[in-house]
């Protein structure tokens, strides 16, 4: 004797249908790869959070690293950032309502707000890599000491970062590139510094109104500003010039928040990337009838799922690292 168990009615695709969690397939992988993708971005902003908290004394200050605002020079700390985060959020607006247009099987709308959030992602992609560049090449350079310290430069009179290219006096000395026959302990010689440790060195010591910060944070939550003696006396302890940050150097301070901002940053910003690319090929599919063909634009909400993620990601990356 058989036994037949209905365990319910066949619904449309868009609605789960006879399927666990009242989710199709599709739905329930992309859940799954997001949640997957969430204790990954946990362990990394674990680690960033560890290390912040750990050299806290030293860690640079994310209003005087970020401040560059593209065709505008001065100092903005924060405000492209913002604008970043700004344009990264409505882009997140824009796909919930190319899901929401979906559901009313209304194509043309479809296309214009998947249109829109390919925009805003590419803004903020090109904006991301940027501010890398930026944050690459750096904007008034440092000098490090045998501990690995950086001293930075500032105006005894306003009180704001000297650039070395404002002190620094030239000296008729050939910088002659390191090569290997010169010693046992060779060391394959990096990036050429604008100026040479000698001339940083010399033009401190010929401008008086020049003093040297160290990355120590005071009681005050800034910078610990040397005397003119003081700083005479730590330039005995400097051993090369540093411009721009790097995975090894950080003109900023601490190296250790280079590597997590290039790590990080890089990681959401590679899923942001791989999310404009999905969206196009969306975008393509929904032109030429894809998925009105289908019945429905099921894919457009799961590349919807995906996107608000790396959107909310972003916002704990955002307060990570330029707020708190």
């Amino acid at each position: 004797m058989s036994t037949t168990v209905t365990t319910g009615t066949e619904e449309s695709v868009w609605g789960g249908g006879n399927q666990p969690l009242n989710a199709s397939y599709g739905k329930m992988m992309m859940w799954f790869f997001i949640v997957s993708d969430a204790l990954t971005f946990s362990g990394f902003l674990v680690s960033y959070g560890f290390s912040r908290f750990k050299f806290i004394e030293t860690w640079p200050i994310a209003d005087e690293v970020f401040t560059h605002v593209p065709f505008f020079h001065g100092n903005y700390p924060m405000i492209y950032v913002a604008f970043m985060t700004f344009v990264l959020i409505m882009s997140s607006v824009t796909m919930v309502l190319a899901v929401d247009a979906g559901h009313k099987m209304k194509k043309n709308r479809v296309i214009w707000y998947m249109f829109a959030t390919i925009i805003g992602g590419a803004i903020f992609v090109g904006s991301q890599a940027w501010e890398w560049a930026t944050f690459i090449k750096g904007d008034f350079g440092a000098l490090e000491t045998k501990g690995g310290r950086i001293l930075q430069f500032v105006d005894a009179e306003t009180g704001e970062r000297a650039a070395l290219a404002d002190f620094t006096k030239a000296l008729p000395e050939d910088r002659v590139k390191h090569e290997k026959s010169e010693g046992v302990w060779f060391q394959e010689e990096g990036y050429k510094t604008s100026f040479s440790l000698n001339e940083v060195i010399t033009g401190f010591k010929a401008t008086p109104n020049v003093l040297i910060r160290t990355e120590t944070i005071n009681e005050e939550g800034e910078k610990t500003v040397l005397s003119r003696e003081e700083s005479l006396a730590k330039l005995n302890n400097a051993v090369r010039v540093v411009e721009g940050a790097n995975l090894i150097r950080n003109e900023y301070g601490s190296r250790l928040f280079a590597d997590f901002f290039f790590f990080i940053t890089g990681f959401h910003g590679f899923h942001v990337f791989s999310g404009v690319v999905i969206n196009v090929i969306i975008f393509f599919n929904i032109i030429l009838g894809t998925y009105e063909r289908r019945g429905h634009y099921e894919m457009v909400e799961k590349v919807g799922l995906y996107w608000h993620f790396v959107d909310l990601v972003w916002v704990f990356v955002f307060t990570f690292f330029y707020l708190v």
